[in-house]
């Protein structure tokens, strides 16, 4: 049995205990911390690499939404809170899934075999993968505004520049992530991105046509609809990247 690498982030020291003695009857379960706050809840996930997060979501100063948002790569994420309003909140989020305070003994245990489901797929793909970047299955967050997303890299069909920052597609959102198309781009898992032009990165999994274009260049349909443009130079090398 594989040794699931868990951090707790939690306010409340009881709340913290209550999970440590639920944790103890899950043997595949080792805790490389806790923290009471986001600022060291983030120096603790940056320090020990965890597989997995339980997160209480209302903190003092800084909530658990914020903590997810300082982080480049996400780990599994399961919310913990006594405040049931925040349910729906947390799945738009794509949080793995959601434990309402006091925690019952056989919802914890439901939880713990979707993060060994969820794992399994994850590891598969890190076997062959450059560790400096992300991979398909590894989760970014996202917040625009009011609203927040936990996003699959592998679910993002392109990246665009607006001004200074990046918008994001995936699904039918195109929110705004507040970092640089390059800060972005040294992230990405190569196997699946490939920079269409100085304004684009596209997933080449979510290209539905290709077609010649003028001077030289290639005109692609995403299968949102979005067409893009990839640049003179860039087609050579999109060609030999495609096999065209």
């Amino acid at each position: 049995m594989s040794t699931i690498k868990a951090v707790i982030v939690e306010d409340s020291r009881l709340a913290r205990n209550e999970l440590k003695e639920l944790i103890k009857k899950h043997v595949q379960i080792e805790i490389l911390g806790e923290a009471e706050n986001v600022d060291d809840g983030y120096r603790l996930i940056q320090e020990t690499n965890p597989d997995v997060l339980f997160l209480d979501i209302n903190m003092p100063e800084k909530d658990g939404f914020e903590l997810l948002e300082m982080l480049d790569e996400v780990p599994i994420t399961i919310f913990t809170t006594a405040f049931d309003e925040y349910a729906i909140k947390s799945f738009e989020y794509n949080a793995l899934d959601y434990l309402l305070k006091p925690i019952n003994a056989k919802r914890f245990a439901k939880a713990i075999a979707k993060v060994e489901a969820s794992l399994e797929d994850k590891n598969e793909e890190n076997v062959a993968a450059n560790q400096e970047r992300l991979t398909g299955n590894s989760q970014i967050f996202i917040k625009d505004g009011e609203k927040c997303w936990l996003v699959k890299v592998g679910d993002i069909s392109h990246f665009e520049i607006v001004g200074n920052y990046t918008r994001v597609f995936f699904n039918d959102e195109n929110p705004m992530l507040y970092k640089s198309l390059n800060q972005v781009e040294q992230k990405l898992p190569e196997k699946y991105f490939f920079r269409a032009n100085r304004q684009q990165i596209i997933n080449t999994n979510f290209i539905q046509n290709v077609v010649p274009w003028f001077n030289g260049k290639l005109k692609l349909t995403m299968s949102n609809g979005d067409e893009i443009e990839v640049s003179r130079r860039q087609s050579h090398l999109f060609k030999d990247k495609m096999s065209l």
